[in-house]
């Protein structure tokens, strides 16, 4: 036999499977980096939403507390004084109205009513 014939064997050389698996190493290497910096772009945004809810939640703690201070008893009654003339009764002008108490219903009704 010749020797070109016995170099022509089947099956992988070593020269290609050094290849491939660093083909393989480059890849995986890609996807580790790629998969990295998806990553912190991802913690980056949410850094910035985290930071704007803070300051949403601030705003919305402001608001609320104008909120309280315009509807307060003195505000609105200076309000109501300066712009419609209107002024707090004196202790004998007040009528305190008292509210009867409900009757039961149903058949645990006192004798005589006529809820039927």
């Amino acid at each position: 036999m010749s020797p070109r014939k016995v170099a022509a064997r089947r099956g992988p050389r070593g020269r290609s499977i050094v290849a491939v698996g660093l083909l393989a190493f480059v890849l995986v290497a890609a996807a580790v980096v790629w998969r990295r910096t998806y990553g912190l772009a991802r913690a980056r945004e949410l850094q910035v939403l985290d930071v704007r809810r803070r300051q949403l939640e601030a705003e919305r703690a402001a608001l609320q507390s104008a909120v309280r201070m315009a509807a307060s008893r003195g505000r609105i009654g200076t309000a109501a004084e300066q712009h419609l003339g209107m002024r707090v009764p004196s202790d004998t002008q007040v009528v305190i109205i008292s509210r009867p108490a409900p009757r039961p219903k149903g058949r645990g009704a006192e004798p005589g009513d006529s809820t039927s």
